[in-house]
């Protein structure tokens, strides 16, 4: 297994390690482990594992404690930033190997269309410097560089991304 299969799994499943979307806190954490940072704030808990970082709200308005997950994302250009040692997960990295600093949308998209499923530029959630693609049947979004300069500043990208590296994977 790769890291490439698990942004395929992510994309095409819409979970981690069967962990996705309506799920608990305690349930990622069984999935991912303890290393991770709580965001609490207005009802909703954004908890940040680096590379994974999932999004909380109250399953029912009014009761404290019961919380489900309405989204989360697979944040690849951080890896960019900070070393895979850091970013991913343990138990991912045990699963999947190696996490390199980039992958390339057109490697991706391969995967995910040997898995059967198609991609469709989403139009609504493109911008100037984001192309967005929807997977057929998941709730997956992949967001990928199109312009690394979209204001015309002429200054490139100091990072070393490039146009048509995926920067994440979201779901909602």
């Amino acid at each position: 297994m790769s890291a490439l299969d698990f942004y395929a799994h992510v994309a095409t499943r819409s979970d981690v390690l069967d962990i996705g979307l309506g799920s608990d806190p305690d349930a990622w954490e069984a999935a991912l482990g303890g290393q991770f940072l709580d965001v609490p704030g207005g009802g909703l808990l954004r908890r940040d594992y680096g590379l994974v970082e999932i999004n909380f709200s109250a399953e029912q308005p009014g009761l404290q404690g019961q919380m489900s997950c309405f989204g989360f994302g697979v944040k690849i250009q951080r890896l960019l930033y900070v070393p895979s040692a850091d970013t991913v997960p343990p138990v991912l990295a045990r699963k999947y190997g190696d996490f390199a600093p980039t992958v390339r949308f057109d490697e991706l998209q391969a995967a995910i269309l040997a898995l059967g499923h198609t991609l469709a530029l989403d139009t609504d959630n493109t911008s100037r410097d984001m192309d967005c693609y929807r997977v057929s049947d998941s709730a997956a979004r992949i967001h990928v560089i199109s312009d690394l300069d979209p204001y015309g500043s002429g200054t490139p990208d100091p990072d070393g991304h490039q146009v048509g590296d995926v920067w994440s994977i979201d779901l909602w």
